[in-house]
C-alpha cells in the first residue's frame, strides 16, 4: 500500500490526478480552474469565422489555460520527448507548433533538449488571448528565438523555408479545414524533418488493433468533445498517414481535473516523410491465459555456448529463437548472424527484450550496465521519459511505464523466475545457510566451490543422512517448491513438461538435486557461471555475464548489428510460417506441446526451414516423443548430450540436447 502502510499516498496520488487535490488547498486555483470548467462545459464558441470562435471560447479562460491542461493533456510530454530524442545532437533547427497556444510546449521542450539548439521557434496561433499570453511567457523567459505569430496554421510559412520540428498538440482537432493544415505542415517539413502529433481521438469502427473502440466510446467521446466544436474523428490521423510515415504512436488515456473514473482517450503520432516504407503496425497481442501479468524469466534460461558449437552461425542465416530473457538473441546477432527473429506469445517477454534493444541503441555502456547489469539505475524515471519511451512500442511503452519500480527494487528480483530466487534466498537465510551460500558464489576456484558445496551440512545431510530422514526432508521440498504451481509460476515448467519427467521415473526432487549437484560440482559459479551467480545475488558481474553486457560487444551491437534483430509477440508456429529460416532454435517449446500440436510444427519445420538448415532443441525428457516425428518429416536427427551421462552445461537443467539437419536432395 506504499509508505505507511495505510495506503494514504496511493490515495492521494489518486486524488491528486483526479481531482487535482494541490489545487484544492489554493483559492485561487480553484477559482482559475471553475473558469476553465465554466467556459468548457455551459460556453459555446460562437462567431462568423474559426478566429472568432477560438477567441469567444478560449479569452475568458486564456489566463489559467496551462494550469488546468496540465492535469488533462496527457499527450503533450511524451510527444515532445519523442520529437526531442528524435531530432538530439542537431543545431540550428527550426520549430513550427501549429496552434501552439500560450507557448507551454515550448516550456515543456525546454526540459527534453536545450532551446538554443533551435535557431528560430515559431508559436503559431489563431486566438488572440492564447497568443498574448504566449508572448507575455517569452518575454517573462527570456526566449530570444521564440517568435508568437498570430496566424492561420492552415497558411503560415516559416521565413526559412523549412522546419526541423512541426508539432500539432491537441490543436489538429480543433482545425476544421485538416486537410489544408496538415498539407501545409508537410510542405514546410524538411526532407529529415519530423511531424509529431498528440490529440485526443476515436477510432473508426474498423481500425488498427492497439487503436481500436467500441461503439460506446467511439460515440460517447466523439459527442462530448463535439460540444466544445472539437472533431476526434480518425479521419485526421488516415490523412497523416496517407502523406506521411508513421515513426512511432501510442494510443492511451488519461484522466480528467474533477471528473473521476473517465478517462479520456489520446494518441502521439510522429511521421516523417517517406523514406522506406510505412512502418509495421503493431498488432494488439494480449496476455496469455494463466500466464502472470509480467514475465517468466528475466534472463535466458539456455547456455548459448553448446548451441553455437552446433549451430555454425554466419551472416546468410536468418534465425528464429523464441525471446525468453532476450540475451541468446543478442548473441546470435554478435556471432554474426544475418538476421535473428526472436518470438515469444507473453507480451511481457517482449517488452524486456525490446528494452534492452532500445537501451542499447539510445543509451551508453554504463547506463545500459546499471540497468541489465547490475539490475537497478537511480534515473530511471528521467532516463524511461527522455531516452527510452520515445522509442519503444506502445505495448511495451504500457508495460514499463507502470513498472520502472522493477529498477528500484532490482530487476532480477522480478518476474516469476525472479520471485522464486527471492523466496529461495529468503529461506537459506533463514535456514541458517546465508553466509554458506555467499561463500560459494564467491569461491574463488571451482575446487574450492565444489569443497564448500559439499561440505555444507544441508547438502551433506541429503547425500550421506539418514535414508528416512532424507526422504522426508524431500518430500517437503517437493509438496512446497517443487509442486506444479510453483513450478509453473516460478520456474515456467507447465502441464506437459512436468509430465516429460515423471515418464522418465525421476522425481522431481531429484530432478532438481541432479541439476544444482551437477553445476555446483562442474561449473565455477563466480568466473563462468552467470546464470547461478544471478539468480543468487540479483546481478552480474563485468566479467561473468550475458555476452550482450560486455562492453566490446554492446559497442558492436550499437554499431548497427542491433538492427538485425526483429521482435515478435505471438505464437512460435505463426512466426514460423512467416518466412524461410536456416536455422531454428526451439528451446523447450515443443515440450509444451501435445502429440498433434508437435506433430504440426514437425510438419512446419520440414516446409520453413531450408535444406542443409539445422534445428535444435532441449527437453526435460531423456527421449522426447516429438523426436521422432521431426525425423520422419524430413531431418537427421541426433542426440548431442543427455543428463544420464553427466554434466550437460551451465544450466544443466534439462534432461537431453538434440540436433536435427534439414536433408538436402543429396542425402
Amino acid at each position: 500500500m506504499g509508505a505507511g502502510g495505510d495506503g494514504r499516498p496511493v490515495r492521494d496520488s489518486f486524488l491528486k490526478k483526479t481531482f487535482s487535490i494541490d489545487k484544492i488547498t489554493n483559492l485561487s486555483g480553484v477559482k482559475d480552474d471553475l473558469i476553465v470548467l465554466r467556459n468548457i462545459w455551459f460556453s459555446k464558441a460562437k462567431g462568423d469565422d474559426h478566429a472568432a470562435r477560438l477567441e469567444t471560447f478560449y479569452g475568458p479562460q486564456a489566463h489559467a489555460y496551462d494550469n488546468f491542461r496540465t492535469n488533462f493533456l496527457w499527450g503533450r510530454k511524451p510527444m515532445l520527448a519523442a520529437c526531442a530524442a528524435r531530432v538530439a545532437g542537431r543545431s540550428n533547427m527550426i520549430w513550427v507548433d501549429l496552434g501552439g497556444g500560450t507557448g507551454e510546449n515550448v516550456d515543456m521542450m525546454s526540459k527534453y533538449i536545450s532551446l538554443d539548439k533551435f535557431k528560430a521557434i515559431y508559436v503559431v496561433d489563431l486566438c488572440h488571448s492564447l497568443c498574448e499570453v504566449a508572448k507575455k511567457k517569452a518575454k517573462a523567459k527570456g526566449w530570444k528565438n521564440v517568435h508568437v505569430i498570430e496566424g492561420d496554421a492552415c497558411r503560415f510559412q516559416p521565413p526559412e523555408g523549412a522546419a526541423t520540428l512541426v508539432t500539432f498538440s491537441y490543436s489538429l482537432s480543433m482545425i476544421p479545414p485538416f486537410h489544408n493544415a496538415i498539407d501545409n505542415a508537410i510542405s514546410m517539413l524538411a526532407p529529415d524533418g519530423f511531424l509529431g502529433v498528440t490529440d485526443f481521438f476515436v477510432s473508426s469502427k474498423y481500425d488498427l488493433p492497439m487503436r481500436q473502440m467500441s461503439w460506446f466510446r467511439r460515440f460517447f467521446w466523439r459527442s462530448v468533445f463535439d460540444v466544445d466544436t472539437i472533431d476526434l474523428g480518425p479521419e485526421r490521423r488516415a490523412y497523416l498517414e496517407h502523406k506521411l510515415e508513421r515513426v512511432w504512436e501510442i494510443n492511451s488515456q488519461g484522466s480528467i481535473p474533477y471528473v473521476p473514473y473517465l478517462r479520456a482517450p489520446y494518441y502521439v503520432w510522429i511521421g516523417q516523410n517517406h523514406q522506406t516504407g510505412h512502418a509495421a503496425h503493431e498488432n494488439k497481442v494480449d496476455r496469455p491465459a494463466l500466464f502472470p501479468p509480467t514475465f517468466l524469466y528475466t534472463q535466458s534460461w539456455e547456455d548459448p555456448e553448446p548451441d553455437m558449437k552446433v549451430m555454425d552461425i554466419n551472416e546468410n542465416d536468418t534465425v528464429l529463437t523464441l525471446t525468453s530473457g532476450g540475451c541468446n538473441a543478442l548473441n546470435l546477432l554478435l556471432h554474426g548472424a544475418g538476421e535473428v527473429v526472436s518470438v515469444d506469445c507473453n507480451p511481457a517477454q517482449t517488452a524486456l527484450l525490446e528494452l534492452k534493444a532500445v537501451a542499447i541503441q539510445q543509451l551508453g555502456f554504463e547506463d545500459t550496465w546499471q540497468l541489465f547489469g547490475e539490475g537497478v539505475h537511480p534515473h530511471i524515471e528521467d532516463m524511461f521519459e527522455k531516452k527510452l519511451s520515445p522509442f519503444l512500442s506502445q505495448t511495451s511503452n504500457n508495460f514499463w511505464s507502470k513498472r520502472l519500480w522493477y529498477f528500484k527494487d532490482g530487476l532480477y528480483y522480478q518476474g516469476g523466475m525472479g520471485k522464486l530466487c527471492w523466496v529461495l534466498q529468503c529461506l537459506f537465510t533463514f535456514l541458517g545457510l546465508g553466509k554458506a551460500l555467499k561463500r560459494i558464489v564467491n569461491a574463488p576456484t571451482l575446487e574450492e566451490q565444489k569443497r564448500l558445496w559439499n561440505a555444507n551440512f544441508l547438502v551433506n545431510f541429503i547425500k550421506h543422512g539418514p535414508a528416512i530422514l532424507v526422504w522426508l526432508f524431500c518430500k517437503f521440498i517437493s509438496l512446497v517448491f517443487c509442486n506444479r504451481v510453483v513450478l509453473w509460476f516460478g520456474g515456467g515448467v507447465p502441464g506437459k513438461q512436468y509430465a516429460l519427467i515423471k515418464n522418465d521415473g525421476i522425481p522431481i526432487e531429484q530432478y532438481v538435486a541432479r541439476t544444482l549437484d551437477g553445476v555446483a560440482e562442474h561449473s565455477h559459479l563466480r568466473k563462468s557461471n552467470y546464470f547461478y551467480y544471478n539468480c543468487l545475488t540479483g546481478k552480474f558481474l563485468r566479467d561473468n555475464c550475458p555476452s550482450y553486457l560486455r562492453e566490446a560487444n554492446f559497442n558492436k551491437l550499437k554499431a548497427g548489428i542491433i538492427d538485425r534483430l526483429t521482435v515478435a509477440t505471438g505464437t512460435f508456429l505463426d512466426e514460423l510460417k512467416a518466412r524461410k529460416y536456416s536455422k531454428v532454435i526451439l528451446m523447450d517449446h515443443v515440450d509444451w506441446l501435445d502429440v498433434e500440436q508437435a506433430r504440426v510444427v514437425a510438419q512446419t519445420l520440414s516446409e520453413q526451414v531450408v535444406p542443409g538448415g539445422i534445428v535444435i532443441w532441449r527437453s526435460a525428457a531423456m527421449t522426447p516423443p516429438y523426436a521422432e516425428q521431426i525425423k520422419q518429416a524430413g531431418f537427421d536427427v541426433r542426440c548431442i548430450s543427455r543428463a544420464d551421462q553427466g554434466y550437460q552445461d551451465r544450466v544443466n537443467m534439462y534432461s537431453s540436447f538434440y540436433v536435427a539437419k534439414r536433408k538436402t536432395k543429396n542425402d
